[in-house]
């Protein structure tokens, strides 16, 4: 319908026909309904911008009405016609959300000046909220882009922390991309997916707490040495928590992936399902990275060995479902194994 339409609804024919008469005279195409009713029997298949309402009608009167096209339309501009001495009425129409009012007996003019009155509260109204939509699809548009620059940040952080040991460069990344393989097989929801790809992506921030010459140490660690190393789960917490309040799993990644399955790990000494099954994830791949990645006094593992470590480990360090899951993933994606050793089975096959 074009905004030159309108409804007038009143019990009494006479009335319709004279309201009629007017509003074509003004150029409006007009739709009749003898009842609250049948009024809102023609809006719910012919939306109108206009309605010219008569209070007193039996049944639903012009108030229910209102209220009605209100709750279903409120685009709809509502105009209530009452006897002058129905004025507080009237009123109480406006705070129920009409536009305007008319009392009878009314002239041609101010049926018309009610009219335009009416049309432009309801174009400015539509205005509002038209920018308003716009307003918070901007805001919500320019949160995203802080959101993904603010995690931009944070990996650039964990970035250059690997970059001090060039044996563990790509690691947090290639921690990511096995913890998300293992989150497919159990088919995790969307926001535990969303937290553990970022958590496990920032797990070993707390390193940059870590003295550099342990950290950096071209041999195995002292038990003084593998104490202070260990400290960086709850380092890393503390550094995030204040920045990743609204995410809770990515928060218990980083926390709680050295914790084992049997309850002798750390910080907290969690055991079983009171690990969060996010963290349970990540220490499956954190130890396969770690087993598969050379190190100046070790050569990498073979997949195949490091996956027999994770299974004879299984139930004690690690959570048996995502032991399971992992080597499922290794089955279905031969993309999940390591670069070098992908390079080092060609270049045998290239030597045979």
């Amino acid at each position: 319908m074009t905004e030159r339409t309108c409804l007038i609804v009143d019990d009494e024919p006479p009335m319709r026909s004279l309201l009629k008469r007017v509003m074509q005279a003004d150029g409006f195409t007009c739709l009749e309904a003898g009842s609250g009713a049948e009024a809102l029997s023609i809006l719910a298949t012919t939306p109108v911008p206009l309605v010219l309402s008569d209070y007193h009608m039996p049944g639903m009167d012009g108030a229910e009405l209102l209220r009605a096209i209100h709750a279903h339309a409120p685009e709809t501009a509502v105009v209530i016609i009452t006897a002058v001495s129905d004025v507080q009425l009237a009123v109480r129409c406006l705070d129920a959300g009409a536009l305007d009012y008319l009392t009878k007996p009314f002239a041609t003019d101010e049926v018309r000046a009610r009219v335009a009155q009416a049309l432009s509260k309801r174009q400015l109204l539509l205005e509002n909220a038209a920018y308003r939509s716009q307003l918070e699809a901007r805001v919500a548009e320019q949160s995203h882009k802080y959101e993904e620059l603010f995690l931009a940040s944070l990996q650039s952080l964990a970035d250059a922390l690997e970059m001090k040991d060039a044996y563990t460069w790509g690691h947090s990344t290639r921690v990511s991309r096995y913890a998300m393989a293992i989150a497919d097989v159990l088919d995790v929801s969307e926001t535990l997916r969303t937290q553990l790809e970022l958590g496990s992506r920032l797990h070993d921030i707390g390193k940059i707490g870590v003295r550099e010459g342990v950290l950096n140490k071209p041999g195995p660690l002292t038990g003084e040495e593998y104490a202070h190393v260990m400290e960086h789960p709850v380092i890393g917490w503390r550094l995030l928590s204040p920045l990743l309040r609204d995410m809770p799993h990515a928060l218990a990644v980083v926390r709680s992936h050295h914790e084992r399955f049997d309850g002798e790990g750390t910080p907290d000494q969690l055991c079983g399902a009171s690990i969060p099954l996010e963290a349970r994830i990540t220490a499956v791949a954190d130890s396969f990275d770690a087993m598969t990645s050379g190190r100046p006094y070790r050569d990498g593992m073979a997949v195949e060995e490091a996956m027999a470590e994770l299974e004879r480990y299984s139930g004690t360090q690690f959570d048996p479902c995502c032991v399971t899951a992992f080597k499922l993933a290794l089955e279905r994606d031969r993309s999940l194994r390591p670069d070098w050793q992908v390079r080092r089975r060609r270049d045998m096959a290239l030597v045979a």
